[in-house]
């Protein structure tokens, strides 16, 4: 528990206060992940690397959160939920600092992982406290404004950074979080709920260290083998590991009395069908980040300047329909929503397989913003019910388990949707390739096709799931 009965009333009267403390976190973790995409040229010149070198910046930062965010989450339920979050902010503003001053590669892929436990630990923990302060009527609306801001991180990153690199060095995307995080940092240890802690649980290292190896060995796999494919003998003894270490995990938590992961969560059938509909949806969207620049810039020719402005259209239209969804959900129940929403975003997907080499910019948009308007709608009551589903001494692993959804989604989405358009335009083609071949617009749009039929079918696999579920409570 967070409060006793004299400080609940303070909490309800502040829980918009404390909302908007919480809601940087995201913010700024979601705003360090994109604003350092277009730095990097800058960055590897700098520091006197290649493009493969300077990514370990951006993979390092994403393979630490995922590795540890359920560790976080645990210890956030057995050591308090408010007290993770507040190490964890302070962490990011440390690291932040590391990464603004970092004068050679392997300092800042240090300050980035550093960086990154920061930011795992106020993601794991973010949704539980907005679930725990916020009654169940306005729960749906303070998730979708959290939404929001995940969505306006994206969003403002690349301009933001590209102003910043204009004006002065890339170091200040880094340092810009300082000052800001302080001042949350000082406003969180104000108002944020005290723990009252019950537990005297402890936390299961085995099953963390299992879990750590699985996480970074099959991310590494997955990203090498983009790389050097998957037949290197390194990436196959990576998946091999990442296997192993996976299925001793399972065996191990079914059997110890305090598991890091308590798989008895997944019995919840409301918790299990939400978190694989967001697998899903986050699998569905990612496709868009990874193919659609290509598609506008190789096959329409257009710039990098004109791309990110269309490209926008995605978190303009998330930004707005968040919050109104989240609302809505408060007052008409949250699994219709969920349903339209994966109804939307597998319209949308499959709208995307109309595009070819003539389509106009405004038929792109549109299939875009149609995507955007199907998430908008699915994600904020969809984390309500996932939130809502379980109880409150599980909120933090709870939270752990929809943020590492929302990174294996991606993750799998990126791999997947590449793996299939090079397989699609390497059988149009005749022979392997694992890039645009230019004057061949023709096999990058047959490939491109089969990405999003893919992707649109698991978004609807999701629906259907999720309706039978509907018609089973219904029944009962």
């Amino acid at each position: 528990m967070y409060m006793t009965k004299e400080k609940s009333n303070n909490i309800t009267q502040n829980r918009w206060l404390i909302l908007a403390i919480v809601v940087m976190s995201p913010f700024m973790a979601c705003l360090d992940s994109s604003i350092i995409n277009v730095a990097l040229p800058v960055m590897s010149k700098d520091l006197y690397t290649n493009m493969a070198g300077i990514q370990q910046v951006v993979t390092s930062y994403l393979i630490v959160i995922s590795a540890t965010i359920l560790i976080f989450g645990r210890l956030g339920d057995i050591h308090g939920k408010t007290t993770v979050f507040k190490y964890g902010f302070i962490i990011f503003v440390v690291g932040s600092f590391l990464c603004g001053i970092s004068r050679t590669l392997n300092f800042l892929i240090f300050s980035r992982i550093v960086q990154a436990i920061g930011a795992a630990m106020t993601m794991s923990t973010s949704q539980g406290i907005i679930t725990h302060v916020f009654p169940k009527n306005e729960r749906g609306r303070a998730l979708g404004i959290s939404g929001t801001f995940v969505a306006l991180g994206t969003l403002l990153g690349p301009p933001l950074g590209g102003l910043i690199i204009s004006v002065v060095t890339w170091e200040y995307i880094f340092l810009i979080n300082v000052p800001i995080g302080l001042v949350a940092f000082i406003a969180a240890m104000k108002y944020l709920p005290k723990d009252k802690l019950t537990s005297k649980q402890s936390l299961d290292y085995k099953g963390a260290i299992l879990f750590l190896v699985f996480i970074v060995a099959l991310f590494w796999a997955m990203l090498k083998g983009q790389q050097i494919g998957y037949e290197n003998i390194y990436v196959i003894g990576a998946l091999v590991i990442a296997t192993i270490s996976f299925f001793i995990f399972i065996l191990l938590e079914i059997k110890i009395e305090n598991p890091m992961l308590d798989l008895s969560i997944f019995k919840n059938r409301v918790f299990s069908v939400n978190i694989f509909c967001a697998f899903v949806s986050f699998l569905g969207i990612s496709c868009i980040n990874i193919i659609q620049p290509f598609y506008l810039q190789e096959v329409l020719k257009l710039s990098p300047a004109k791309t990110g402005f269309i490209m926008m259209a995605y978190p303009i239209v998330l930004t707005i329909i968040s919050p109104l969804s989240g609302h809505l959900s408060d007052k008409i129940g949250s699994k219709i929503l969920t349903l339209t929403g994966l109804m939307i975003t597998t319209i949308g997907l499959l709208s995307m397989m109309l595009l070819n080499e003539s389509s106009s910019i405004i038929a792109i948009i549109i299939a875009i913003s149609l995507i955007a308007l199907g998430n908008g709608i699915f994600q904020s009551p969809n984390n309500a019910l996932v939130m809502s589903s379980v109880e409150k001494n599980k909120l933090g692993i709870a939270g752990g388990i929809n943020a590492l959804i929302r990174n294996l989604g991606f993750i799998f989405g990126v791999t997947l949707s590449t793996t299939i358009l090079y397989n699609r335009m390497s059988y149009k083609i005749g022979y392997r390739v694992l890039n645009y071949v230019e004057g061949r617009a023709d096999a990058f749009i047959y490939g491109m096709k089969w990405v999003y039929a893919v992707a649109a079918l698991g978004c609807f696999i999701g629906f259907i799931i999720s309706v039978i579920d509907k018609t089973k409570k219904k029944n009962k």
